[in-house]
């Protein structure tokens, strides 16, 4: 099963991340990766465009089906192995409205986050306001606070949507965890803290945890959000 999947993957990108906890959890361990790289463009090389054709990690072939997606890759994986490893779509319509609302919400987390985080990267010098920084940092500010009163909802339960880890945890907590990275204090925000520090230790998140975060200093640009 495995040996005849192929994941071409950079280091802390989230939806790599989503990809490789998925591959733990459903227990498909020894399929083929290559971890590339970001900073010598290795997301363009032909190796990368002959699955993925937008140049972008991940690049994921499972047998002939191509899943660059994040959300479509770790959706099929759950429905191709529903039988092995962990169950991540649970069968209460209680708990399924909750993990699709949570894990589909994140597309506005993650976009709020990159605006903040890559403004300077993205935006060219130019063209760069002080207005437009403020207001970045407002817009996930207000993001943020949202996620925490889902959680503080949520107090006596370890995941997104309870106490059991799902799909939702598997496509939210890379981005929950890139935002501690890049500084995200668990003072100002200790549900958000108590979920990431709940999770971390996980074995599929343990075992995948990106190599470029392992010994080096964590950034500090959402420090004073």
């Amino acid at each position: 099963m495995a040996k005849d999947m192929t994941l071409l993957w950079g280091s802390g990108s989230s939806p790599c991340w989503r990809i490789q906890i998925m591959l733990e959890e459903k227990q498909l361990q020894g399929y083929n990766q290559k971890l590339l790289s970001f900073e010598k463009m290795e997301h363009k090389s032909q190796e990368v465009l002959d699955i993925n054709p937008r140049g972008q990690f991940p690049a994921f072939k499972c047998g002939k089906h191509i899943l660059n997606e994040s959300f479509a890759a770790c959706f099929f994986l759950e429905n191709e192995y529903k039988s092995q490893g962990t169950k991540l779509i649970p069968d209460s319509p209680d708990v399924q409205a909750q993990m699709y609302q949570r894990m589909f919400e994140v597309f506005t987390l993650g976009q709020k986050m990159v605006d903040v985080i890559y403004y300077n990267y993205l935006v060219p010098e130019g063209e760069r306001h002080d207005s437009a920084i403020q207001r970045n940092k407002e817009a996930l500010t207000a993001e943020l606070k949202l996620w925490e009163g889902y959680l503080k909802k949520r107090s006596g339960d370890c995941c997104l949507a309870g106490k059991e880890f799902t799909l939702a945890d598997v496509l939210v907590f890379p981005v929950i965890a890139y935002m501690f990275r890049s500084g995200l204090s668990s003072e100002r925000h200790p549900a958000l803290g108590k979920y990431y520090n709940s999770l971390k230790d996980r074995p599929s998140i343990k075992a995948t945890w990106p190599p470029t975060w392992q010994g080096t200093p964590a950034q500090d640009t959402l420090k004073a959000i």
